[in-house]
């Protein structure tokens, strides 16, 4: 059983997120193979909320697997960013291992930084 990582994200609205994120294991520490592997986070107000706030999936763009290299990256667009009316929330980040295995990887807070120069 892998403990998840506790990070906390602060967006940028109306700025390009990125934030990359290398899983690896063992001592010494080498990369997790994500190979066929899939991966989905979402954002919340709270745990318990019902209305999903982002949700970013290896499906829809918002998530990509680097294979062998362990390497997660994970992206926002300055658009979609830009378009956030939330201040803050509670995450986590779920990988779907081929035999349907889930590991939560990532998990905690998130917080936006208002924007102050709009076009």
């Amino acid at each position: 059983m892998t403990t998840p990582a506790k990070l906390k994200l602060t967006i940028y609205q109306g700025a390009t997120f990125r934030k990359r994120l290398t899983w690896s294991a063992g001592t010494p520490a080498v990369p997790v193979d994500l190979t066929g592997c899939e991966a989905r986070m979402q954002v919340r107000a709270e745990v318990e909320s019902a209305d999903v706030l982002l949700s970013l999936t290896d499906a829809n763009g918002g998530i990509v697997l680097g294979g062998a290299t362990g390497v997660i990256d994970l992206y926002v667009s300055d658009e979609d960013t830009g378009a956030i009316d939330w201040d803050g929330g509670v995450w986590d980040l779920e990988i779907v291992h081929p035999g349907g295995e889930v590991t939560r990887l990532a998990q905690g807070s998130v917080s936006v930084s208002p924007e102050v120069t709009r076009v």
